[in-house]
Parts: structure tokens; sequence; C-alpha cells
């Protein structure tokens, strides 16, 4: 005979709801995807109207453990499943208008960096690796909570932020530039891809700039990463010239400004940039349709 599910309550749904931004925040830093989040607090949400809350000494600590190991479970999977994607894996960006207020998913003081160049480093630690440093470094938990949130000892969850910390920090931009530069480097940078104008790409390129591409086998992309400012140039400038209509939208993506690139009025990638001493380092271009649905037509 199987124990009857608890009624759902006022109460239990208050406590979610409140908790919700923080637990999404680290879904997706976990799994890099707003549908495997979205599954992931789904499934926490059953699990907090099953569990016996009168136990729980706090309900947002009981279900930051839930999501994380949920996540970690997840990307195990997850990872194995990334090694037959066709091309390079880039995050199912989180795109809002620059006109918009910020959501709670991606208000800075709840949910820390969501810069598409920390999720690309991330993904290549492994998942207690991504899991110890996000909630030692993004969510600011302590060690031993850590260790029993992962099941492993104080020192190996020390070692383990350590080695991840020293990827992160060799890999991250090393300079944060303010959002109205920034902007003003993408207005400039999307005239002269709108139109064509070699010179004027090139010299917002730093020299050792590159591009990752993503198109999971859907679309037409690279199957490397181009470090080559003068190939990148010529990328932006024969795209014009084969592509049709090509225009530009400025768009938060991942939290910092963005572009949103339509042809013939479909949108056909959602584009995020690294800046550093002015010019851009790296540029993140998502094509997969799969990973734009969300984002509307906005033509």
């Amino acid at each position: 005979m199987t124990e009857p599910t608890p009624i759902r309550t006022d109460h239990q749904d208050t406590a979610f709801t409140a908790a919700r931004p923080r637990l999404f925040a680290i879904a997706y830093r976990m799994l890099g995807s707003r549908a495997d989040a979205e599954d992931v607090l789904q499934d926490a949400w059953m699990r907090w109207h099953q569990a016996d809350q009168s136990t729980l000494q706090s309900a947002e600590a009981w279900l930051v453990t839930v999501v994380t190991r949920l996540s970690i479970d997840r990307l195990r999977v997850a990872k194995a499943e990334r090694e037959a994607y066709v091309g390079w894996w880039l995050p199912e960006p989180l795109v809002e208008p620059e006109s918009s207020t910020p959501t709670p998913e991606t208000a800075v003081e709840l949910a820390g960096d969501l810069s598409m160049a920390l999720l690309w480093v991330l993904e290549r630690l492994s998942p207690d690796e991504r899991a110890a440093f996000l909630m030692r470094q993004v969510f600011d938990q302590d060690y031993a909570e850590i260790a029993a949130l992962l099941g492993k000892s104080e020192a190996a969850c020390r070692q383990m932020v350590h080695r991840a910390s020293d990827r992160v920090q060799q890999e991250r931009p090393r300079f944060d530039v303010a959002p109205d530069a920034h902007r003003d480097l993408l207005e400039r940078f999307a005239e002269a891809s709108r139109t064509g104008q070699r010179d004027a790409i090139r010299a917002l390129l730093a020299d050792d700039a590159h591009l990752v591409g993503d198109g999971g086998g859907k679309v037409p992309s690279f199957t490397r990463v181009i470090q080559d400012a003068n190939q990148i140039t010529k990328i932006y400038c024969e795209l014009v010239q084969h592509m049709g209509d090509v225009r530009y939208q400025h768009a938060r993506v991942n939290g910092e400004p963005g572009l949103l690139r339509y042809v013939d009025g479909k949108l056909e990638s959602a584009q995020s940039f690294v800046i550093e001493n002015g010019r851009i380092v790296a540029i993140y271009v998502v094509r997969n349709p799969d990973k734009l649905a969300h984002i509307g037509t906005g033509a």
C-alpha cells in the first residue's frame, strides 16, 4: 500500500516561490539549459510537496540541497549525451529585451555571473567540481555544507574548488566592462557587420579574438573554435554577401549586452561577447534553433 501524497498548502507554495529564483540560478548554472533547469525545479517541487516539512529546519536549505543533487545527477547524464553532440555545445541563452526589467532569474543580486563566458568554462569541469565551485564562489556556502551536499570530505571539496577556481581564473575575462561601453562597442560592431565594413569589423576585434559557434547539427556551424581575427572578420562580411537581409537587435544575453541576428526577418543566432581593453576577444554564437525557440521572432 503506497503512502498518500500530502495535500498542497499555500504555505508550501509560498516557500517554494520565494526560493525559486535561487533554485533556477543553481540549476541553470549547473546544466546550461533553461529546459533542463525547469525540469529539475518541477521535480524538486514534487518532492517538496511529498516531504515531511515539519522536520525541516530550513525550507530553502532543503530545496537548495535537492535541486543541487538533482542537477548533478542530470548533468552526469547530460555530459554523456553532449559527447555525441554535433560540434561545440554552448548553453541555451537567457535572452531579454534591453528595455525590460530583468527577471528574478537574471537579477545579478540573486544569480551572480550568468555570462556565456563563465558557463563555457564551467562546461569543462566535472559535475562535482562544477557544483562545488558554484556553491562556494557564486552562492557562498561554507565547505561543511558543500561536503554534506556532495558526500565528500571538506578537504576534497576545498581541493575541487581550488582546481575549478584556477581553471576559471585562467579562462574568464580579466576585466569588467561598463554596460554602456559594452553596448557602444556592440553598436559599432553590429553596424559594421550589417553593412559588411571589413576594416571596421577588424578594428573592433583583438588580434587573439576567438569565435565559438553552436549549430547542434541542425544548421551549419564551425566544428572548431575560430582563433583568427581576420577569419572572423571574413565570416561576418561574407554573411552579408550571401545570406540576404541581415539585421542585428540589441538584447541582454545571459545578463550582459549582446546581439540577436536576424536573416530575412527570422532569428538566426544569439550572440554573446567578451570585451577587454576596448576590443572583442571572444564571441559565442548560438545558432541551434532548438536553443532559440523560446526567444521569439522580434521581427
